[in-house]
């Protein structure tokens, strides 16, 4: 029998994942990751990993496979934890969860388990994974989940064909309904539990009390743009090249009104509609960009202000990632794909346009609230070929 440790989180995906391997013949090991146990930083009140771990326990318990403890925090805050604060300092929005998937799940975790003699990792991600042999080559395919609702190749997609060739998804192939009536007559503890939220392995957390543990309260301006800004003239002439359309309105105080004040322009991201504590407009405010250089917060009226909408975005060379290398535009090249944004966005049309500073892509549709830092992964035919940080 092939052995498969199974990063079992306490949730019902990992649960029903394990028992799906030993239905299959594998010899199967839950591992639980603990990520977190750090008190310098207020989560909550409550510690989700405790209970997690526990209910991990209880779920290898019942499949009668062995299970074990795994403390990974000291890598977790190295790889992730700093990560993420030096990007919200810096005026980013970073995306930990795909972060901790490409720097601990499937890397020091894939490590772990590989020397405890595992052939194979898996997890509990909607997703599937298919092997063909291309130009004599074996090739990993990361496709999406049969679950469209669930599908959960966005998170994965960072990884390499390296890493896809050790894992297994059991769960590509069903509903996440489907996967709750197993656990439901396999009896296990997991079954009607809710899925997590929050930041992979810390759970539920207010992000403005997370990021003043590092980067302390600092009073700013909140400035409102009109829509009717001049500069949004400009910016949507034909003449413009992809380039400056990429790159955006870059605003300053003088573009707007003041009507009132912050406590860290770091603690805001394009897009936010709360947090900002001001009433008494028609239509809901939104950030539509940060200056943390000068502390301000730049806001606009509605969903539908033109500072939150874009056709364009950029990936610098060193952020762009092939997870099917042998696919990968040279420079000059284009590609018709579609492409996703966050987590559980439709997959939009757009395409692909490779130069020698990175790639470019331009939608068929304005997309709203296009964040430096987060992730643009990017497909065809349903396959995750690659994604890339905006920048």
């Amino acid at each position: 029998m092939r052995k498969v440790v199974v990063g079992l989180s306490g949730g019902v995906d990992s649960s029903v994942a394990a028992y799906l391997l030993k239905k299959q013949g594998y010899e199967v090991i839950g591992l639980f990751m603990k990520n977190w146990h750090d008190d310098t930083v207020t989560v909550s009140n409550d510690c989700p990993w405790l209970e997690d771990s526990n209910d991990a326990m209880i779920v290898a318990d019942k499949l009668n496979i062995p299970f074990q403890t795994i403390d990974l925090s000291k890598e977790y805050n190295e790889k992730i934890i700093k990560y993420m604060f030096n990007e919200y300092e810096q005026g980013r929005t970073p995306n930990p969860d795909i972060l901790c998937n490409r720097e601990i799940k499937f890397d020091v975790f894939l490590k772990i388990a590989k020397s405890i003699g595992a052939d194979l990792v898996a997890t509990g991600h909607y997703c599937k994974k298919e092997t063909e042999i291309i130009n004599d080559k074996k090739i990993h395919k990361l496709v999406n989940a049969k679950d469209v609702n669930k599908d959960q190749s966005y998170f994965l997609c960072q990884l390499s064909q390296e890493q896809l060739s050790e894992v297994l998804f059991p769960l590509g192939d069903l509903t996440k309904k489907e996967v709750r009536i197993i656990a439901n007559e396999l009896d296990l503890i997991t079954a009607n539990k809710k899925d997590s939220q929050g930041l992979c392995f810390i759970g539920k957390v207010k992000l403005p009390d997370f990021l003043k543990q590092q980067l302390k309260p600092k009073s700013g301006k909140i400035i409102e743009i009109n829509n009717e800004l001049n500069k949004y003239n400009i910016y949507n002439s034909k003449s413009e090249n992809l380039q400056s359309l990429s790159s955006g309105v870059k605003y300053d105080e003088s573009d707007g009104k003041f009507i009132g004040n912050h406590q860290g322009a770091y603690y805001y991201t394009k897009g936010q509609r709360k947090g900002l504590g001001i009433g008494g407009y028609e239509k809901p405010l939104f950030v539509i960009d940060t200056d943390v250089e000068n502390n301000i917060v730049f806001v606009g009226e509605g969903d539908d202000h033109p500072g939150l909408l874009r056709k364009v975005l950029f990936v610098a060379s060193f952020d762009e990632h092939w997870l099917r290398s042998d696919l990968s535009l040279a420079i000059g090249e284009q590609l018709k794909i579609k492409a996703r944004i966050r987590y559980r966005q439709p997959l939009q049309n757009a395409i692909l346009i490779k130069t020698i500073e990175g790639i470019y892509v331009e939608f068929d549709e304005y997309q709203s609230a296009i964040t430096e830092g987060q992730f643009v992964a990017w497909y065809v035919n349903n396959e995750l070929l690659g994604s890339g940080v905006i920048s």
